[in-house]
């Protein structure tokens, strides 16, 4: 990847997916060599999440890249939400927005009763994906988020 073009996100995404591939490394593997989230590590490959300089310093390290070059790559702001079309075709991708189409009435309306009239912040916020097999050899995924509530001010 040259230093001297500004490529897409799109570009730095196959760049940074190929790089993993070839290290065979998972995302979780990657958070732990950068002390992030494995989601949050996910996320500054597809250039919904800000690269931090350690950020790039670690993945440069993990995935043997370049650090000037990936740093010329991932210094710039995300451009967050813009990664999805809407609805989103990816089936995984559809069935989350399906959950919030689906529950995101009833969400609201327990938070609402929970917490007084507020949203939670997608800002002061971390999520979590885990894996479960019950019983009967069934897998499961517990996706978790957690998000500061913040009351609307009155004015």
């Amino acid at each position: 990847m040259a230093e001297s073009t500004k490529f897409s996100k799109a570009q730095v995404t196959t760049y940074l997916v190929q790089a993993k591939q070839a290290k065979k490394i998972s995302f979780e593997e990657l958070g732990k060599a950068i002390g992030r989230d494995e989601v949050a590590v996910a996320a500054i490959f597809y250039g919904q999440h800000h690269a931090s300089p350690e950020d790039i310093t670690g993945l440069a390290k993990a995935l043997n890249l370049d650090e000037a070059q990936l740093s010329y790559h991932l210094s710039d702001y995300p451009d967050r939400g813009s990664g999805v079309e809407m609805p989103p075709k990816e089936p995984l991708i559809y069935r989350l927005f399906e959950i919030v189409q689906n529950y995101g009435q009833a969400y609201k309306a327990v938070m609402n009763e929970k917490f007084g009239d507020g949203i939670m912040s997608a800002i002061a916020f971390s999520t979590k994906v885990d894996k479960e097999v019950d019983e009967q050899g069934n897998t499961w995924v517990n996706i978790s988020m957690r998000g500061k509530w913040l009351p609307y001010s009155r004015f």
